[in-house]
């Protein structure tokens, strides 16, 4: 099977989601369902690390790659998620070119970039580190979010840090950083969206948004646009919508 960097560096759409719940059977239930990645989400939930492998190896035997968003762009964390299994990180509020070279470097070994080396699970235990070490170099996938509108100003020199693989809108931050938390439909916030597809499509970047809702409308019209690396939804607000809409037909009839 074709990595998840692989993938993405080809242009091919690639469907993912949030996790925020660590029960292994949500990361079990999403995975049979057939998106291309999950990412274990450590920024917005109470998951700790040890539930995150947990996470993380249930998502990569069921059969999609295992990503993990991070609490923020920390070395050490990417470290210990790369250590455990993750294929690759997904780094919240990368603002800088300068930011974003350091969250490759974390994620890599010498001499590319700065990361510890040690035994654990993505190494085999100490039995495939040299075949991981090898993997790592061509599979692991970076993403930066663009969710600031400094990032929207830095964006073609952000975008052109060797190693970043591609990027995802965070809507709600982005909005926030204008002073409009939520209000997706304001000029200014769509502004902001379109200067992030006019640099996207000058530096054939490979463009990602998060579609909050569980709206299958709203996945096939982000598609429609180009977007290329797509997060449907996320558990809490899948379990809700599913929920509220079966009680709401009830008892309407």
């Amino acid at each position: 099977m074709q990595s998840l960097k692989k993938r993405i560096t080809k242009g091919e759409p690639v469907l993912g989601s949030w996790i925020t719940l660590a029960h292994p059977a949500i990361a079990e239930i999403m995975t049979r369902a057939g998106f291309d990645w999950l990412a274990v989400d450590l920024e917005h939930s109470v998951i700790t690390i040890r539930e995150a492998e947990e996470l993380l190896r249930v998502i990569e035997l069921c059969g999609a790659a295992p990503l993990v968003r991070l609490s923020w762009n920390d070395p050490v964390q990417i470290k210990r998620v790369m250590d455990a299994g993750a294929h690759g990180v997904i780094v919240p509020m990368v603002n800088s070119a300068e930011q974003a070279r350091a969250a490759v470097a974390a994620v890599r070994y010498p001499a590319r970039g700065t990361r510890g080396v040690g035994l654990a699970r993505a190494q085999g235990y100490g039995t495939r580190f040299a075949q991981y070490k090898d993997w790592l170099e061509d599979n692991a996938t970076v993403i930066v979010q663009v969710e600031h509108i400094e990032a929207v100003r830095n964006l073609e020199e952000i975008l052109a840090v060797d190693g970043v693989d591609g990027f995802i809108v965070g809507p709600y931050d982005l909005s926030g950083s204008l002073g409009l938390p939520g209000a997706f439909d304001h000029p200014d916030m769509l502004a902001a969206m379109a200067r992030i597809r006019e640099v996207a499509a000058a530096v054939g970047a490979r463009s990602g948004i998060h579609v909050i809702e569980p709206n299958p409308e709203e996945l096939t019209m982000r598609l429609g646009q180009g977007y290329t690396f797509v997060a449907y939804s996320l558990d809490v607000r899948m379990l809700d919508v599913a929920s509220r809409a079966g009680l709401a037909a009830a008892r309407k009839g």
